[in-house]
């Protein structure tokens, strides 16, 4: 609803002993649209000392009485009433209420004056936006980026115009046309296009010229909009080591998102907190939360449907440091512990200690702390015996504290230079041994027959090797095999081993002691063979 501006022309007498003029003013033409306030001067004055009331005011449309003053005020809910002052108001404007009126008052010193209102009822103006939605209070809103379309239609021809009031105190005219219909567009509508959309239609009175009759229908239009990304969940520790803070924001939001803080855990999820705000915190006790727990935010928004919530949650984690257990460094050079954290959630508060009383290290000329994502790394540098011990890799989270135990070994470079010269002379060694090896294996046939064949036997046995030279040399060739000629033309001849048996040996020595002269066994080479063993 909104009031009417009302153009009127107002008479003042000057004289207040003076009687009220008896000329009727020239008549004022208003304009109103069905369901508007509307009121009617009746400007007049009289009486004795500047300007008074009237004591009678009656009003007459079309020559019929439709309403008069009394001393009692206008009943609550009465759709037409007169005022104290005379004036005809009309708590909302109907079709029918378009007419001429006259106003007839009278005042204390029993003199009257008349005056004519003419009230024009405009056709209706039917006016549409899409896409938007209504609110309770009128307004509408849409969604940032939406093509809007604006219609604005009339019963009657009228010269109809689109007009703009920004929050800027911008003031313009986007659209008009004569007729009956005017329509507007806006694509991909921004937030700067949030404002008062107004219809307006007007045309020129028949009666009078100068006057002109117009009609408007204004709405508000609001361009909601959401951010892009999904709200943000991260988590501090409270002054109260025994408590913990969840906040969840979802920045750049129109107007405010709800954000809700729900425990997936329960039945049906328990809510825990929630608020129109940009930013919503919750405070947990330690208590309160578990291993697989999930704490989640949602926001909701106007122009998200109901598959569209976006939120983001927790699902907790215990810690659990891992690294290298035992480390051994050599005096002097630095040397560097790593620990590696992938597991916690929320991300686990990760320090080092040092010794079973877990004193706390700080950074500085001996200790250099760093970390790059799940790994954190201390450095000690100028490595002494002093060093040696052990040191803890400490991650604590809402949910546990859990300890990674790395005991450091410091040894003298000494130590080292005997491992490398034992580890050499067992090399040498082991080489040395493969070469006397190899040696013998590529000689073994001179050494089983390079020097003879060694004593006879203990039981009297011997091998004899006998080379004969005599007539029947061509018979011992011929039962002796002979390998194939070597390559410069000389034969070779096979010498065989026998075994002369004991009991022929101790006859041997029978003949030698009775003065018998043996045969005697000539061993002759011959120089065209070659014996080969």
């Amino acid at each position: 609803m909104k009031i009417v501006a009302i153009a009127a022309l107002l008479h003042l007498y000057s004289s207040a002993s003076a009687e009220p003029s008896a000329e009727v003013p020239a008549d004022t033409v208003l304009t109103a649209a069905p369901g508007d306030v509307a009121l009617l001067p009746c400007y007049s004055s009289g009486g004795g000392s500047g300007v008074v009331a009237p004591i009678l005011t009656i009003w007459i449309k079309d020559g019929q009485e439709i309403a008069r003053s009394g001393a009692a005020t206008p009943e609550e809910g009465q759709r037409v009433a007169v005022l104290r002052d005379g004036s005809l108001s009309f708590a909302a404007v109907v079709a029918s209420d378009q007419g001429n009126y006259l106003c007839d008052s009278t005042w204390p010193d029993n003199s009257s004056t008349k005056a004519g209102v003419r009230l024009h009822v405009a056709a209706d103006l039917t006016t549409s936006i899409y896409p938007a939605t209504a609110l309770p209070n009128g307004t509408r809103y849409t969604r940032r980026g939406s093509n809007v379309a604006f219609t604005c239609s009339s019963q009657q021809p009228w010269q109809l115009t689109w007009a703009f009031s920004g929050a800027s105190g911008q003031n313009e005219s986007l659209n008009s046309t004569s007729g009956r219909e005017l329509s507007l567009r806006i694509d991909h509508i921004q937030p700067d296009a949030q404002g008062l959309y107004s219809c307006r239609a007007a045309r020129a009175s028949a009666q009078q010229a100068a006057s002109s009759s117009s009609s408007s229908s204004s709405t508000e239009l609001l361009v909601y909009y959401v951010p892009d990304r999904h709200p943000q969940c991260v988590w501090g520790p409270a002054t109260d080591p025994q408590h913990f803070h969840f906040n969840c924001s979802w920045l750049g939001a129109y107007p405010s998102p709800n954000l809700t803080w729900v425990d997936e855990g329960g039945a049906g999820g328990q809510l825990h907190q929630w608020a129109l705000a940009d930013g919503l915190s919750l405070r947990l006790n330690r208590s309160e939360l578990w291993d697989g727990q999930t704490l989640r935010c949602r926001a909701q928004h106007p122009v998200l449907a109901d598959t569209d919530k976006t939120s983001c949650s927790f699902t907790f984690r215990p810690p659990f440091p891992e690294g290298e257990p035992l480390v051994t460094a050599p005096l002097g050079p630095s040397v560097t512990l790593t620990c590696s954290e992938t597991t916690s959630i929320p991300p686990a508060n990760t320090t080092w200690k040092k010794g079973l009383q877990q004193e706390d290290i700080t950074a500085g000329p001996k200790y250099t702390l760093s970390g790059e994502g799940p790994d954190f790394q201390l450095t000690i540098h100028n490595v002494s015996k002093d060093d040696e011990g052990v040191y803890f890799c400490r991650s604590e989270n809402p949910l546990a504290v859990r300890e990674l135990e790395v005991y450091l070994t410091v040894r003298a470079s000494s130590a080292y230079t005997g491992v490398v010269i034992g580890i050499f002379i067992a090399t040498l060694i082991v080489g040395s041994a493969g070469v006397l090896a190899k040696a013998l294996y590529s000689s073994r046939h001179r050494m089983c027959l390079g020097n003879g064949f060694g004593p006879v036997d203990a039981d009297g046995g011997g091998d004899v090797l006998n080379l004969v030279e005599s007539d029947e040399e061509q018979i011992f060739q011929d039962t002796v095999p002979r390998l194939p000629p070597v390559s410069n033309g000389r034969s070779t001849t096979l010498v065989q081993i026998h075994r002369i048996p004991s009991s022929d040996h101790e006859d041997l020595e029978t003949a030698d002691t009775s003065g018998e002269q043996p045969e005697e066994t000539i061993q002759t080479e011959e120089p065209e063979d070659l014996i080969t063993y």
